[in-house]
């Protein structure tokens, strides 16, 4: 397919925060239709993490997400700064969320989060011989507790709903097929 020419007319930020970057554009579409008050979601992007530990099993988070009001299983994610690197994000997440630091990170996947609304890419790794070498730094608005569980156990959150995120279960169906389980073949 080839990409339509959408035509933006204007633009102005709703949102220009450090927590949020809000564009109202108004679009002219290739038959003519005008679209105002089109909202798009900037960001740097995001990265989320599987790390496995030496004895293989996964570090995952449960947290408090206010948006949702509720608490659920999620891997260490959070959104990339300027200028910085998608692993350099993997690796400071991963420790401030959890205290956890690993040797390798692979990158596994990058796509878009919500490609209507938002230009947010995120970028999936996979840590491997992950240790805890310190207490996790966690922002005022973070409520999290970490614990390790099976690559079964973490199938299981993902499948029956405990996971929180959509983006977070990708992540988990992505990094598995990714895992060599030493047979040559791949989990499934």
């Amino acid at each position: 397919m080839e990409k339509p020419r959408w035509r933006r007319r204007s633009s102005e930020y709703v949102v220009d925060s450090p927590f949020m970057r809000l564009r109202k554009d108004s679009v002219e579409l290739p038959d003519g239709t005008i679209v105002d008050d089109y909202y798009v979601r900037e960001s740097n992007g995001f990265t989320i993490v599987l790390a496995l530990t030496p004895d293989g099993k996964a570090v995952v988070t449960r947290e408090y997400r206010y948006g949702a009001d509720s608490v659920g299983y999620e891997l260490p994610a959070g959104g990339i700064d300027p200028r910085e690197a998608p692993e350099a994000c993997a690796r400071r997440e991963l420790r401030e969320e959890t205290g956890y630091e690993a040797q390798t990170f692979e990158p596994i996947a990058v796509s878009f989060a919500e490609p209507v609304r938002s230009n947010s890419q995120a970028h999936i790794f996979l840590a491997r011989n992950a240790r805890r070498t310190s207490e996790p730094s966690l922002d005022a608005a973070e409520a999290i507790q970490t614990q390790e569980v099976s690559l079964e156990e973490l199938r299981a959150i993902a499948r029956d709903g405990r996971m929180h995120s959509l983006t977070a279960t990708a992540a988990v169906y992505l990094c598995l097929d990714a895992i060599d389980d030493g047979t040559g073949t791949h989990l499934r």
